[in-house]
């Protein structure tokens, strides 16, 4: 394996919810507790395996809702739900998840496992509001390269369960064990904040509807969240992107390499986010540099990619005639788009010239695979939004 991609395995490994929730010590001091068990997301059932593991018969009930299915937890019902648009089985598990919250007695503590991929997993429209409303609407968010903090706020005002409404169902107390997958690991953002609360209006969604001309694509049916979090609820970020760049440095480090955290909030368009990675290693001393966060596409083609293998072809544009530049770029999740890979990897020898008709066709998993540039993890389990790796150098990267 190439020094770049171990360097990738290193962050990863460091927010897999198994290490995370078996090294917690504030989780060991609540394990003579019975607790419910609930979550949501990429990572909830690799989440609840290790809080199985950790609780064992404490756990009274359990029900996580994932887009994987599983049949090996022994005391947690897994739903298996859409993602990322919402369908009927994402209304499914949020009923459920509402009948479940409304039958806590007021002295019982839940557990909520929380990670990216929420959003669309539990979903109840708001009145007025069809399944088919939301489907076309989250399309055209995704389409239409809208940042993720406003899709959000698009999400929040058109559902009776994000933005703190789940939360508002029960007394019971609650802790919420978050896997940031958001810049700034933003608790409003984070799977549309089920348990949270939510600061946007509905002058707000106006403003993210008029702003990419959405205003007449999209229902307003706009009705105000809770604005303050809810008392009963402790909120506790577990893993993040700041959290596996760390882990990722220090392995650089033992690789041997000079490495720096460059941001760990890198957002925008994909061909400027690329000009700022490159522009970053040929102004810096380090060898390595290290980027997280998650850049946007604006689709106009009918292709196969995502935005990290779509970086990786605006990044190898300028680094073709740079032979000691190496650059991967994948999901933390292990999924990039509407391909069945993380990411990739490249180099100058990467290069070909017919780049261009691939990046119009928004076709960058084909034109990667043609090369063996793919990197290719499978689900990983866990979700801390995107991981590049910029390495300049002659050693096996």
């Amino acid at each position: 394996m190439s020094d770049i991609e171990v360097i990738f395995n290193a962050a990863i490994e460091a927010v897999m919810p198994n290490n995370i929730i078996k090294n917690s010590t504030y989780l060991k001091t609540l394990t003579h507790h019975k607790i419910h068990l609930f979550g949501s997301g990429k990572a909830a059932v690799e989440m609840a395996k290790a809080m199985e593991k950790l609780f064992g018969e404490n756990i009274i009930d359990g029900f996580v809702v994932s887009p994987y299915s599983d049949n090996s937890l022994q005391r947690v019902e897994v739903f298996e739900s859409s993602h990322p648009i919402p369908s009927q089985k994402s209304l499914e598990a949020a009923k459920i998840m509402i009948e479940k919250f409304r039958a806590l007695k007021e002295d019982a503590l839940f557990i909520y496992l929380l990670s990216g991929g929420s959003s669309a997993l539990i979903e109840l429209p708001s009145v007025g509001v069809s399944l088919e409303d939301l489907m076309e609407t989250t399309n055209l968010l995704l389409q239409n390269g809208v940042p993720i903090d406003e899709v959000n706020i698009i999400r929040k005002h058109l559902s009776q369960i994000k933005g703190g409404r789940l939360g508002r169902e029960t007394e019971a107390k609650g802790i919420v064990l978050v896997i940031s997958d958001v810049i700034g690991d933003d608790l409003e953002a984070i799977g549309s904040a089920p348990l949270y609360f939510d600061s946007s209006t509905c002058e707000d969604f106006q403003r993210v509807l008029h702003q990419y001309g959405l205003s007449d694509k999209i229902p307003y049916a706009c009705h105000e969240s809770p604005k303050e979090p809810a008392e009963n609820i402790e909120h506790l970020i577990t893993a993040s992107n700041k959290i596996a760049l760390q882990s990722a440095k220090e392995h650089a480090v033992n690789l041997g390499y000079s490495c720096e955290i460059v941001t760990d909030s890198l957002q925008g368009d994909v061909k400027i986010v690329a000009d700022e990675i490159v522009d970053s290693v040929l102004e810096s001393d380090f060898e390595v540099l290290l980027f997280g966060g998650e850049c946007t596409v604006d689709v106009m083609g009918n292709g196969k990619g995502g935005r990290n293998q779509e970086l990786c072809l605006h990044v190898l544009k300028r680094i073709e005639n740079m032979s000691n530049i190496t650059f991967l770029s994948a999901g933390s999740d292990g999924i990039d788009g509407n391909s069945a890979a993380a990411g990739g990897v490249v180099d100058s020898s990467s290069y070909h010239n017919d780049i261009d008709e691939y990046l119009q066709n928004n076709d960058s998993f084909h034109y990667l695979k043609r090369g063996g540039n793919l990197l290719v993890t499978g689900a990983t389990g866990t979700n801390v939004m995107d991981i590049m790796i910029i390495i300049k150098g002659k050693r096996d990267v």
